[in-house]
């Protein structure tokens, strides 16, 4: 294996199904660090954290999970079986099957909810969390945006239709062609039809349903965190997170790190220089 390159580990849900995680392995001796466990947005795979596990290989373990019916968990039979509380019940799974007993945590947008989860009913597997483009209070017309990419299985013939595709439906990215190339590729795979299709089970949407059309609020989550160092990565330009939203957090953890991410919308990639400067900063801090 060279290095920076991930291995598949694969193990089962308490309920029998199958669910996969990449790991980067930490260093071989001397001084051990916490591991960084990675979670990634509803629609995504562990595939987005190949850049900061291949960053932080050798100095510390790092672990990305696909949640059930993403990347190479297994599909479920009953699309109930995405429910978002079926999901923690799973991250809680992986983490005592990869012995992950403590950990220092990276989730973007739905993995960042899963952090918040934790911190109430996990709190002292947390050593610290770090949160992409999410918050306690989700916006309506972000979560619109989410549903209609989840949904969608548009079955493309080439990469470089995708990626004009999710240029086209995505927020901001201030990425460059060959940056959209890379998120098609992580979003899409070939088919036994030769054609590219979700990296996920499209009827993860059904587990969503549509509740109130308001925004969507839970602060008692994000408080159940004040016993641990934060960092906040905020894309200046989403509409799942705004400025308000921001502010009132800060405003109930002036210690918490924020990254601000000019120009970027919902969610930031973490390959951004700002980002990656914040990240390296905060994980120098633990332990």
């Amino acid at each position: 294996m060279a290095a920076g390159e991930p291995v598949r580990r694969s193990f089962s849900a308490r309920d029998g199904l199958r669910l996969s995680a990449l790991e980067w392995p930490g260093p071989s001796e001397g001084e051990r660090r916490l591991p960084l466990l990675c979670l990634s947005g509803l629609a995504r795979t562990a595939l987005d954290f190949v850049e900061i596990g291949a960053r932080y290989a050798g100095s510390r373990r790092v672990v990305a999970l696909d949640y059930a019916g993403h990347g190479e968990s297994e599909r479920a039979a009953d699309p109930g079986r995405y429910r978002v509380e079926v999901a923690l019940r799973d991250v809680l799974d992986a983490m005592a099957a990869l012995h992950l007993h403590r950990v220092v945590l990276l989730g973007t947008s739905f993995g960042g909810i899963v952090a918040m989860s934790l911190g109430v009913l996990r709190p002292g597997c947390l050593a610290a969390v770090a949160m992409n483009d999410i918050g306690p209070r989700l916006e309506s017309a972000g979560l619109e945006v989410v549903r209609e990419v989840i949904g969608r299985d548009p079955a493309f013939a080439e990469l470089d239709e995708a990626a004009a595709y999710l240029r086209r439906v995505l927020p901001r990215l201030a990425t460059d062609e060959a940056g959209w190339c890379s998120i098609a590729d992580k979003t899409y795979a070939r088919g036994e039809d030769g054609r590219l299709h979700p990296r996920w089970d499209i009827r993860i949407v059904e587990a969503l349903g549509r509740g109130d059309p308001s925004a969507t609020e839970f602060w008692p989550l994000f408080a159940a965190l004040a016993h641990i160092p934060l960092l906040l990565f905020w894309g200046q330009d989403s509409k799942l997170l705004t400025a308000s939203t921001v502010a009132r957090m800060r405003a109930m953890r002036p210690d918490m790190m924020v990254a601000g991410l000019p120009g970027i919308g919902h969610a930031p990639r973490l390959v951004e220089p700002l980002a990656v400067a914040a990240l390296d900063r905060f994980l120098s801090a633990q332990p």
